[in-house]
């Protein structure tokens, strides 16, 4: 067994199977910081051992094995051994809902809201830094300081292991929800190299807003969430051709996009909607999503009524993305000149963000400037990391004459 293989094959199951790992440790020892040491010390022995011994057949229950084993060594020099062991001797690991609980436990309001959210991606989620980062579009240095000062307070404060009452709810939910959308954007395009698109993220991310949703039927952002994700994921069967590549949506075959999904979106919607309160960022994008997979074609999209979504989503939630994607509606409604005036006055916010200048240069090449649309094409190429989108534009850029 090569360290290669090793190596991806851990990654796998850290990803997939780390957050249930460190929710049942957390609920086993009552401490996050011993719970998150023990999870890195069963990380490093596989790295040591899984490319001499191979790689196990259950790779997320050999971890687990290796951090019950070396926390009860640590609870053997603890003065409550006998208690807490009896609390170790049960599976655990198979909670359903231990994930839930942690990420609970790590959007506790002590905590600054960009370090919840960076916790909880990192701790619960496994993503890396470098993923977290691309998400809050921040260097990996600011989000290794937020890490590191979440740990500590989240350790020094004794904040305990379990989904908060109902009256606390409200404080968390907002955190708690970014988490999930976060998650599920990584595993929708991912922001690494290694893959276009991460199943088994976006797999977990509609689980987690299911739970939610069944923990909290009434509160219509977490039933937009969830429309969203589903909305989404009703599109996956067009979104990559037979040899992976990126299919973008005004060429993608729409009879296979899964019309149940989209069905059950659509009642999720009506049921935030009949909560009589403003739509919140989840809905309006949600509602945005729905505007496009109702549509007939590309051609019969319903883009006053989109940009019409994103003007209320930029009140409710304002970011320099959510501009780039109303300028993207505007090209649309009025016209690419009036779409390039909204893209330049988002140069200095999203300068190292792709898409900004992928879309750029569509526009650029709509108004016939194809030398601009080639430098903008060639600067998102240059941040680009995913490789589905970097293999869409290359293939847009044209030969040097």
């Amino acid at each position: 067994m090569n360290e290669q293989l090793s190596r991806d094959a851990l990654d796998r199951a850290v990803r997939e199977h780390g957050g249930r790992l460190a929710a049942a440790l957390v609920s086993l020892l009552g401490d996050f910081a011993t719970a998150e040491d023990l999870v890195q010390d069963a990380v490093e022995t596989a790295l040591r051992r899984w490319p001499e011994e191979g790689v196990p057949y259950r790779p997320d229950a050999w971890l687990f094995t290796v951090a019950r084993r070396r926390g009860l060594d640590l609870l053997r020099r603890e003065s409550t051994y006998r208690h807490k062991l009896q609390q170790v001797r049960g599976p655990g690991f198979h909670e359903p809902d231990g994930r839930l609980r942690l990420i609970f436990t790590c959007c506790h309001p002590a905590l600054a809201r960009e370090a919840q959210i960076a916790l909880t991606l990192r701790v619960v989620c496994g993503l890396s830094t470098a993923q977290i980062a691309a998400a809050f579009v921040v260097p990996e240095t600011t989000v290794a300081q937020r890490l590191t000062r979440a740990k500590r307070k989240i350790g020094a404060a004794g904040i305990p292991y379990r989904v908060p009452p109902d009256h606390e709810l409200p404080e968390r939910l907002d955190a708690v929800l970014a988490v999930i959308y976060l998650l599920f954007n990584e595993g929708y395009l991912s922001s690494t190299p290694e893959r276009a698109h991460a199943r088994d993220l976006v797999d977990d991310a509609e689980w987690l807003a299911t739970l939610l949703h069944g923990l909290l039927p009434k509160e219509p952002e977490v039933a937009g969430l969830l429309a969203l994700i589903r909305l989404h994921r009703a599109r996956a069967a067009a979104r990559f051709d037979e040899q992976g590549r990126l299919v973008l949506l005004q060429r993608q075959d729409r009879t296979r996009w899964d019309r149940d999904a989209i069905d059950d979106a659509a009642a999720l919607l009506r049921h935030a909607a009949r909560a009589h309160h403003s739509p919140g960022p989840y809905q309006l994008q949600a509602a945005i999503v729905a505007c496009h997979t109702e549509a007939p074609s590309f051609e019969e999209t319903d883009w006053a009524q989109i940009l019409v979504l994103y003007d209320l989503l930029l009140r409710t939630a304002p970011s320099p993305v959510t501009w780039l994607h109303r300028a993207i509606a505007v090209r649309y409604v009025l016209g690419p000149e009036a779409a390039l005036a909204e893209l330049d006055a988002l140069t200095d916010a999203l300068r190292r963000y792709p898409l900004l200048h992928a879309t750029r240069a569509e526009v650029l090449r709509a108004l016939g400037r194809t030398d601009e649309a080639r430098e903008s094409d060639e600067r998102a190429l240059a941040l680009t990391t995913n490789p589905a989108q970097y293999a869409l534009l290359e293939e847009r850029l044209p030969p040097i004459t």
